[in-house]
């Protein structure tokens, strides 16, 4: 036989060889592993043997719960059981147009303001799957209501919530069986149907920052107990970007502008180690802050005192802190620390007099009084002391002392839009309040969430009961969230004096928000799904 045709069957042999291999490794099985029902014990660190990684494998894996069940912690002593899944489902979208918007990021806060779960992120058509925990009767069963509200975030656009737009509470009660598979063939006849909570509360329309979009991504951690951590970066713009450390610590901060920053973290009973960066052109992946103390006797304290006089129905408020960094001057709010209130969340307000804040990290704030919707708000009237929003520099573990008392007077009432929370409205709203039976005249106002003035005008005096005055600015721009305040004023000496005016968080609306796009192709199994947790995902 020719030496040629020896080596073309040495060749084929080899080969067939080589394709039997390949087929056995592609037929090896995964090993069976024992499923849990609802109601049985279980242990959280147990992972399914298809993401276990090689070097891990288990010959004889030990048992998870069921499809559509997770491993929950118990409510009453220690340990976990099978329970039913639950997850918060919804779509984010660009308020103008409607349309998903990819690679947003997505957690869950809870009834602190303490994030509870990682973060996620959209898919390509805007929706997100995100896993939260529920702790557990004995049998699985649901042993605790819950609420939550959402914090998202992306690239080009303006966090939420924040400036004008408060976030909707989330309900455990309106968990529901999630939808039974599209396809029958994928259905597994053994698998529990999960719960999801999929409402209005759980879609957000993000929006966009326009022409005012730029800079880079920076990824980064605090690594563990630093969840709900605000980190900022300070240096390049007024206000700064910033973002919440979800659960794990891990944060993700959006547009940030080129030049020198200092990357710091805010919440109570935590010293963060400022990390000063130079941002180019590039994003930044692992960035790692380092945590000082979280030991309270080594943070700052913050004092002061306010006066609430001619207070109508409002007796008590509350006092936060809002670094000076993500203030914005115009709007007069910004994000607040998590902790960094009196009294702490979630207690209603209870301050009449004297206020103290403890566990302040160090850092330059602005002290804000009768911020929350209590009837109250801080006095207009800038003749007299105590009327400013105060600044203050707290050193670390140092007592601070607010300089001067602040003073609280009675809110204006406002009838709507916007009582209670955003309200959509006609292209021509009519702003409505009750009279402020002693003032000569109103000052009106209309902001856009980006702190922009839209619109201003004088009102005449009421003759008491409601006053109605029709919006006559610039055309309202599609999906923008505004927010009319009203001042009531009166001439001392022919000089005109500020007595109240409406509340900060109140008088919220939008016209025109564009509708979700109902037709959407997921992307193909493989591809960036979502439910993704970002501090695992590279940076574009």
């Amino acid at each position: 036989m020719p030496d040629s045709s020896i080596g073309n069957l040495a060749g084929v042999a080899v080969l067939a060889l080589a394709l039997a291999g390949c087929q056995k490794e592609e037929e090896e099985p995964l090993p069976e592993q024992p499923k849990l029902a609802a109601g049985a014990a279980c242990d959280p660190a147990v992972r399914p043997v298809e993401e276990t990684p090689e070097s891990e494998d288990d010959a004889d894996p030990q048992p998870i719960c069921g499809p559509g069940l997770a491993c929950e912690p118990l409510a009453d002593g220690e340990g976990h059981v099978c329970g039913t899944a639950l997850s918060l489902r919804g779509r984010v979208t660009d308020s103008a147009s409607g349309s998903g918007i990819d690679g947003a990021l997505v957690a869950a806060l809870g009834e602190l303001g303490e994030p509870v779960t990682d973060v996620v992120a959209t898919d390509a058509c805007g929706d997100y799957d995100l896993p939260v925990s529920v702790r557990r009767k004995a049998d699985g069963s649901y042993a605790e209501s819950l609420k939550w509200t959402l914090s998202v975030s992306a690239r080009d656009y303006q966090p939420f919530p924040t400036g004008l737009r408060p976030a909707l509470p989330i309900d455990l009660s309106d968990a529901a069986p999630a939808p039974e598979p599209v396809d029958e063939e994928d259905a597994d006849e053994e698998a529990q149907t999960p719960d999801v909570v999929d409402n209005a509360a759980t879609h957000v329309a993000l929006l966009s920052l326009g022409a005012d979009a730029a800079g880079v991504t920076i990824v980064g951690t605090l690594g563990e107990g630093t969840a709900g951590t605000l980190v900022i970066a300070e240096g390049a713009t007024t206000p700064a970007p910033y973002a919440i450390a979800d659960a794990s610590g891990a944060f993700t901060l959006f547009n940030v502008p080129a030049g020198a920053v200092t990357i710091r973290g805010y919440r109570q009973d935590l010293e963060v180690e400022p990390q000063a960066i130079t941002v180019g052109t590039s994003d930044l992946a692992d960035v790692a802050l380092s945590v000082i103390t979280t030991d309270p006797a080594m943070l700052a304290t913050v004092t002061g005192d306010l006066n609430i006089v001619d207070p109508g129905a409002g007796t008590v408020t509350s006092v936060v802190l809002v670094p000076a960094s993500v203030y914005n001057e115009q709007l007069e709010r910004g994000p607040v620390p998590l902790g960094l209130r009196d009294p702490p969340p979630p207690a209603a307000p209870d301050v009449s007099g004297s206020f103290s804040l403890t566990g302040v990290p160090s850092g330059t704030y602005k002290v804000l009084v009768a911020f929350e919707n209590d009837q109250l708000v801080r006095d207009p009237d800038e003749g007299i002391a105590g009327t400013q929003v105060q600044e203050i520099v707290v050193e670390r573990g140092q007592a601070t002392a607010v300089p001067e008392s602040f003073k609280v007077t009675g809110a204006l009432e406002i009838v709507g839009p916007g009582k209670e929370r955003p309200e959509v409205v006609e292209a021509t709203p009519t702003f409505r309040w009750i009279d402020d039976s002693s003032e000569e005249g109103y000052d009106l106002v209309v902001f856009d969430a980006l702190g922009n003035v839209t619109w201003e005008a004088e009102v005449p005096a009421g003759n008491g009961g409601e006053v109605s005055f029709a919006y006559a600015g610039p055309a309202l721009q599609a999906g923008m969230y505004y927010q009319f305040r009203v001042t009531s004023w009166r001439l001392v000496q022919d000089e005109r004096r500020n007595i109240s005016r409406t509340e900060d968080l109140r008088g919220v609306f939008v016209h025109g928000e564009g509708e979700p796009v109902a037709e959407c192709e997921a992307p193909e199994a493989g591809e960036e799904t979502a439910g993704e947790s970002s501090s695992s995902s590279d940076t574009e």
